[in-house]
């Protein structure tokens, strides 16, 4: 609908900009700008409110009369493997509780599907774990979704935050899927979604605050707009905050131990870290992880310097609030140069006129555009491409902030107050042609010293944590650096006194060599907090040997304790690793109980539903 000149107040000016501005509203956030601008107009009136005045320039909201207030319900479902999405989601209905709306929160796990048909207002907070797939708690509601049972959702707004990593193939595909389904099944969007990389803090935030508008046009509207009412709205003022260190602001953190657990003769690294969190008021749990920010490494932040030409010294901005830093000292601290992704490739070809560049980027050249960013870095980049002299701060504005790293906790807080371990094996290799390396394990390997100082958070995992009764039985699954979080379990049972019987399966290469945190293996089994354990040392024996296969041979037993309610715990790699477990739970039911497959897994996810079958992959 056009406003005309002769039938409106307002000038042609202000009908140009109305005509330009009301197309492109949403039906939402017309009812909010309907509702905000009759608060207004009350407001700045003077307006008469159970008998008081209120006086020019208060701002006022409608309300229905007294007795009569109207709470907005919203459900807000998180999918989350490691806890980003549980955590946003909290937070998330916190704030709208904040503003009056009637939240209930709950995983996609834990949620009846039947209900579905019956919300008014959805939002879905997911991760994508792994190439694409749904986390562990997301998928059995994903499968409803994208099923027959599925219901018509024709009164359902929803909005869907959606997390990942650009450097995977399906970037927030879990994300992308829930939000085209919803679509499909009749549900409108109150604001559209958001893909969030693993810098996500500032796109939840905008999400959060479209989402917000959206609802509270629709709140407005519940609770009586239309009749005019009014109430004065009271802003508290904001109480003064206490400093508190989270993932953006995280705790500089002394450095105590870095220890080498590898005997001599391994071809492999792993290194204990001891870090003090003494003036931190960082508090963690058996199955959180510890989050640091490492610093690329010196040589290839200046090979890449010298590559481009560039001034070390020349200052840039490293990040939307406009804080600047040496090109150098930026290129260590706060940007990502060893892992390329599409989008990046994508900005990188609007700054050059590279067309080699361009042709990688266009349709028909997927796979060669995939088989590229495998294993190659920005030198990698800029060399192949010749992308010299393209100014430092164009360029360094297209570079992802540099990630933090996760790294499960190897340690008790009961047993070692203050204090967090972590466990991080050295990652080097070669490819194409240059030795590439983990850049926060070389940087703690070779760069880290006691005494030095580290920048480190607590990422709290809800998805991956001891069962509340201490009788109740535990099977650890964690070969190599997975086996470190069950160090922190069996600490944790001991300061606690815990009496249910564990059993730890772990492996590695080498017995002599590869078997890390031994002593304390060997002193848990001999006072009886580690009930029993079996290792598998793959390269000791002509046949490789894993976890998996250990299993399998104690099949009975394993069955066994599973009738008896234990709780299955599995920590490692996620490509290989956990899906071999997975397989050999999945035969340990179909031979031990006479399941079918189909009923072997249906078991399998009655005890990630019952929190019975937790994994924390990577």
């Amino acid at each position: 609908m056009q406003l005309q000149v002769m039938n409106s107040p307002f000038n042609q000016e202000q009908i140009e900009l109305l005509n330009h501005l009301l197309p492109t509203l949403t039906e939402a956030q017309k009812i909010w700008l309907s509702g905000y601008l009759s608060a207004h107009m009350m407001g700045s009136l003077g307006t008469t409110v159970d008998g008081q005045v209120l006086s020019q320039g208060v701002a006022a909201v409608p309300r229905p009369a007294r007795n009569n207030v109207v709470s907005e319900e919203v459900t807000v479902l998180f999918g989350s493997q490691s806890g980003n999405s549980q955590g946003l989601a909290k937070g998330f209905s916190r704030k709208l509780e904040e503003r009056g709306f009637k939240v209930t929160l709950t995983s996609m796990s834990d949620f009846k599907p039947s209900n579905l048909k019956n919300i008014r207002n959805l939002l879905i907070v997911v991760s994508t774990h792994g190439e694409g797939d749904p986390p562990d708690n997301a998928q059995l509601f994903y499968e409803f979704l994208h099923g027959k049972r599925a219901p018509r959702l024709e009164s359902l707004r929803y909005s869907v935050l959606a997390l990942g990593d650009s450097s995977y193939e399906f970037f927030c595909k879990t994300g992308k899927d829930f939000d085209k389904r919803l679509e499909e099944l009749g549900g409108v969007r109150q604001s559209p979604r958001v893909d969030c990389d693993l810098d996500f803090d500032e796109p939840a935030a905008a999400w959060f605050e479209s989402v917000l508008t959206s609802l509270n046009g629709i709140q407005e509207v519940s609770a009586g707009v239309a009749e005019g009412s009014t109430a004065t709205v009271v802003r508290n003022a904001p109480e003064a905050e206490t400093v508190t260190y989270s993932r953006t602001n995280p705790f500089h953190a002394e450095v105590l131990e870095n220890i080498n657990l590898n005997g001599g003769g391994s071809n492999r690294e792993t290194r204990h870290l001891e870090i003090s969190l003494e003036g931190s008021g960082l508090q963690y749990e058996p199955g959180d992880c510890l989050g640091i920010y490492p610093q690329n490494h010196p040589e290839l932040v200046d090979s890449l310097i010298n590559a481009m030409g560039w001034d070390p010294d020349e200052i840039v901005v490293v990040n939307k609030k406009g804080d600047e830093r040496k090109l150098r000292e930026a290129l260590r601290s706060d940007f990502e140069i060893t892992v390329l992704t599409k989008p990046m490739l994508e900005q990188a070809a609007q700054l050059s006129s590279n067309d080699g560049l361009r042709e990688l980027l266009a349709s028909g050249h997927e796979q060669e555009l995939k088989n590229y960013l495998k294993g190659r870095d920005l030198m990698d980049l800029v060399q192949d491409f010749s992308l010299r002299g393209v100014p430092a701060g164009e360029f360094v504005s297209i570079l992802r902030k540099m990630p933090a790293r996760l790294y499960s906790i190897a340690s008790s807080s009961k047993a070692h107050p203050d204090e967090v371990h972590v466990t991080i094996r050295t990652v080097r290799y070669q490819a194409n042609g240059r030795e590439r390396y983990g850049v926060c394990s070389v940087f703690c390997a070779e760069r880290l010293q006691p005494g030095d100082t580290l920048p480190v958070y607590i990422h709290h995992n809800p998805n991956f944590k001891l069962p509340a009764d201490l009788d109740t039985p535990v099977i650890m699954i964690g070969p190599g650096t997975g086996v470190a979080p069950f160090r922190s379990f069996l600490a944790e049972r001991e300061e606690i006194g815990a009496k249910g019987k564990t059993w730890l399966l772990y492996g590695d290469q080498h017995f002599r060599t590869d078997f890390l945190y031994q002593l304390d293996w060997q002193n848990w089994l001999k006072n009886g907090v580690l009930t029993k354990m079996d290792v598998a040392f793959s390269r000791d024996t002509a046949e490789k040997v894993y976890v998996q296969h250990r299993m399998l041979e104690k099949s009975k037993e394993f069955y066994r304790w599973l009738q008896e309610g234990a709780h299955v715990y599995v920590c490692g790699d996620e490509k290989n690793m956990a899906h071999d477990v997975h397989a050999a739970l999945i035969a340990i039911l179909e031979q031990e109980g006479g399941m079918s497959q189909e009923a072997a897994q249906a078991y399998l996810a009655e005890m990630q539903q019952q929190k019975r079958y937790q994994r924390d992959v990577y």
